[in-house]
């Protein structure tokens, strides 16, 4: 039986756009997103381990108990009722609290690796369907590349999007995905969308972008420094923030344009010129 599966992958993502259409009984915000995995990623080591143990190792952010790599190894060992266990190294480059995802990343990569190690065999979508409890974006980067996502992220039907240029900044802030949900001010009732609508839109692409993220006011708002940083992208495009932020992106033409774009920045600031990828680098998996 393999042992090791060393390097793989887990890319961040940036929300093209992101419209909440209400709140659901349930608490949770009905929502519509295009999302695109971009070539940063973290790395994840798996070894696998006959004691039943799970360890986590290597870059970790905040409480081990909710780790999502930590958190999807149990889940799937608890639903496939396997008596193997695994280590978990894991080397972050997707910062915390960015909007870009990483932590469900992490947690995709870490059910796609383990359904090889421990021989499961499970097609792609029952793991996307018990992804869904550790959260919103890990049955995105369950899929195979770009995408149209709705509910709370259960819904995932893959679009057309020719790779692309983009500038990324973040501050030297981290914001808080359930604050943002929470605040009064959040606008909540955006008309649904279609799939040919943005299809449509983008004719614009990279000049303008579809739609709008309805958490950016608030965001914008709350946190003066992913303020500033859309104010500094702006002057390269039409800029915007990933997800509830506080990381803000701009499409760009060509890499020596995002590499301008982030050639000057505020010390502490962290940019990045990445290109979208055609399709998630464990698709095929």
């Amino acid at each position: 039986m393999t042992r090791l599966f060393l390097g793989l992958p887990a890319p961040a993502k940036l929300n093209l756009f992101l419209h909440v259409l209400g709140r659901r009984a349930d608490g949770y915000h009905e929502l519509q997103s295009v999302l695109v995995p971009i070539d940063l990623a973290d790395t994840l080591d798996f070894e696998l381990r006959d004691d039943g143990a799970i360890e986590r190792s290597g870059d970790l952010i905040g409480d081990p108990q909710l780790d999502l790599a930590a958190r999807a190894a149990h889940l799937l060992q608890r639903q496939a009722s396997t008596a193997l266990g695994v280590s978990i190294n894991v080397e972050k480059r997707i910062p915390a609290g960015s909007g870009m995802g990483g932590g469900s990343s992490d947690a995709a990569t870490t059910l796609i690796a383990l359904n090889r190690l421990w021989r499961l065999h499970w097609p792609r979508e029952k793991l996307a369907a018990l992804s869904v409890q550790l959260g919103a974006d890990v049955p995105f980067f369950l899929g195979a590349g770009a995408a149209f996502v709705e509910g709370i992220g259960e819904r995932v039907l893959p679009v057309d999007f020719e790779p692309a240029w983009f500038a990324v900044i973040k501050p030297q802030v981290a914001v808080a995905t359930a604050e943002i949900f929470a605040d009064p001010g959040l606008t909540r009732d955006t008309k649904a969308t279609i799939i040919s609508a943005f299809s449509a839109g983008l004719q614009q692409f990279p000049r303008a972008l579809f739609g709008a993220n309805d958490l950016e006011a608030v965001v914008r708002h709350r946190v003066p420094e992913v303020d500033a940083a859309l104010a500094l992208l702006s002057r390269h495009g039409s800029a915007r923030m990933t997800g509830s932020g506080s990381a803000v992106f701009v499409a760009v033409a060509s890499e020596d344009e995002a590499r301008a774009a982030i050639a000057r920045l505020p010390e502490s600031w962290t940019g990045w010129a990445v290109r979208s990828l055609a399709q998630h680098p464990l698709a095929e998996w």
